[in-house]
């Protein structure tokens, strides 16, 4: 049995990495012997590669109208996509199914994963490859284009749909209204098993702050930009402040995007010049540059605030409490799904003291053990579903050939 996966695992962004990762040894364990391969929709191939121009190409798009956009995005995407579809064709062709998922996928970003997504489900139909989406983030507003793009799933042999949490499965019904609702299949970071945290013996609780730039939180930000928690270099350092006063110490940290690195070092520099703090008190730790980099910084924290939606996933499934930030319907909806609603701090609420605040409470309430075991358990069973699912599909597949 062949099983081919197609979703960013090689993303700079390493959220993405630790869950393809996930699915992966998951649907290994459910589907023993059988060859499970990932594809990047972006071609890449390791972790640690990274566009250093990504910032300056962020700034362009942002002042560019939305179809402007749109068409340079079709127009760069175009060729990259053309070199791959000889490559993608060849693994359909050999597979006895593909997957599409997890991570936030069924999203525009003017136009790109509706490009990507569209190119697989067409190779898929043109070599009769059964398809099944799973986990996946839907966002609420597509474009015209972008819809049409989707829609090409309506031409494949789908063999089932799960999105992610609630609220994606509320968007993806809007979007395909004469489509039987969605099962939710919690994110497969969530299968991580990797039990890193244990009290420190340290005098002080280390809280770490997980830096996205603004660039990218008014880029998707499905809330006004002004009301987005933390959305300034300035508001990482009065919070980095606020806990240090309040008996904490802080580490700053990305999941590895290059933009949120150079902010990030933005805030050291800020910090420095204000010579606020001694280095012991305040550190900033290097760019991870793989998921496991990823997950051994997690590891080491006794709280986590994040804007990042898998910086707070990873930190919930090691058992490290996480405080999400609003800037996004997607956060919302993971601290919903894990029952967390007190620890989201949704735009218009989110100034320093109240993050600090949550922070605070976190740190002495801790993660209740039960809800998140129940919470692991129903992903890991979300993926033995899709394994259950695939082996159903190509048993028939062979009765009928036979």
């Amino acid at each position: 049995m062949k099983i081919v996966i197609f979703n960013v695992r090689y993303s700079p962004n390493l959220g993405d990495g630790v869950l393809a990762e996930c699915l992966e040894r998951r649907l290994g364990v459910s589907l023993p012997g059988a060859e499970i391969e990932t594809l990047d929709l972006a071609g890449r191939t390791a972790y640690g590669i990274a566009d250093a121009r990504r910032s300056g190409a962020l700034r362009l798009l942002r002042a560019m109208p939305p179809p402007v956009r749109r068409m340079l995005v079709a127009r760069v995407l175009g060729s990259r996509l053309a070199a791959l579809r000889a490559l993608w064709r060849g693994k359909i062709a050999g597979a006895d199914a593909v997957v599409i998922g997890g991570g936030n996928l069924f999203q525009d970003d003017d136009l790109n994963f509706p490009l990507k997504i569209a190119q697989v489900l067409e190779l898929c139909r043109e070599e009769n490859c059964s398809v099944a989406i799973h986990a996946v983030g839907v966002g609420r507003h597509w474009s015209r284009r972008a819809a049409t793009l989707f829609d090409t799933l309506r031409t494949c042999n789908v063999l089932g749909v799960s999105v992610r949490d609630h609220g994606a499965r509320q968007n993806w019904e809007e979007h395909f209204p004469d489509w039987p609702s969605p099962n939710i299949a919690p994110d497969p970071a969530l299968t991580l098993r990797v039990e890193m945290h244990a009290m420190r013996d340290r005098a002080r609780p280390l809280v770490g702050l997980c830096v996205t730039h603004p660039l990218v939180l008014r880029r998707h930000a499905s809330v006004s930009t002004q009301d987005i928690p933390l959305g300034t270099v300035q508001g990482y350092g009065a919070l980095a402040e606020w806990l240090m006063d309040a008996g904490c110490d802080v580490v700053f940290f990305t999941n590895g995007a290059v933009e949120d690195q150079a902010c990030l070092e933005q805030i050291r520099n800020s910090l420095s010049r204000a010579k606020s703090r001694a280095p012991d008190r305040c550190s900033f730790a290097g760019r991870p540059n793989t998921p496991q980099e990823l997950i051994a910084l997690l590891g080491t924290l006794d709280a986590v605030a994040a804007h990042r939606l898998h910086a707070c996933i990873t930190a919930y499934a090691l058992g490290v409490p996480p405080v999400g930030l609003g800037w996004d319907q997607k956060v919302e909806s993971f601290f919903q799904l894990i029952g967390r609603e007190p620890f989201f701090v949704s735009a218009h609420k989110g100034d320093v003291e109240m993050i600090g605040e949550r922070i605070l409470t976190t740190l002495g309430e801790g993660i209740d053990l039960d809800d998140r075991r129940q919470c692991i358990e129903r992903a890991e069973k979300a993926i033995d579903g899709l394994a259950a699912e695939l082996k159903m599909t190509i048993r028939g597949s062979e009765r009928e050939t036979a």
